[in-house]
């Protein structure tokens, strides 16, 4: 089990994971459509936008958690 202390960590890893994993492969597409090599092409895209994703969401996400707190009403 994770600690609850990195559960932060977890999301932002799963979360950055799985949205570059879709965005990367839909942009790839298409840029090349459905070329020969296209698996390399996407995977090599996916892994450089999850290196700049993951960093970016353990940074925002506080940021935004703030945002949308101060944002919204409370409950009566």
């Amino acid at each position: 089990m994770i600690p609850p202390r990195l559960a932060p960590v977890a999301f932002g890893f799963l979360v950055s994971g799985l949205m570059s994993f879709i965005v990367s492969l839909v942009a790839t597409l298409r840029a090349v459509g459905l070329a020969d090599g296209i698996i390399g092409l996407w995977i090599t895209a996916w892994l450089a936008a999850w290196a700049v994703a993951f960093p970016t969401i353990l940074v925002v996400a506080p940021l935004v958690r703030r945002f949308v707190e101060r944002n919204t009403r409370k409950p009566a």
